[in-house]
């Protein structure tokens, strides 16, 4: 039998999946979580910001395409 630490989930794919990996899944899941979030956050304060110096308005264009390539990235995981 299976000890509480090799409790067996099933994958989408049916394999057998032990207690640490669902674990671990989870906690990534967790940490891209956060990530995505915090990006969100990023995103949204450039675009609140309003400046009509160019120097600046390009510094924030290119700090918004970081991020949404960086996104997207996250979104690809």
């Amino acid at each position: 039998m299976a000890g509480a630490s090799q409790e067996s989930g099933v994958k989408p794919s049916n394999e057998f999946q032990t207690e640490e990996q669902r674990r671990e899944a989870e906690q990534k899941r967790a940490a891209v979580s956060r990530q995505r979030q915090s990006l969100l956050l990023q995103q949204e304060q450039i675009l609140s910001q309003r400046t009509s110096n160019p120097g600046r308005r390009a510094a924030l264009e290119a700090a918004l395409s970081q991020i949404e390539a960086q996104l997207s990235a996250l979104e690809k995981t």
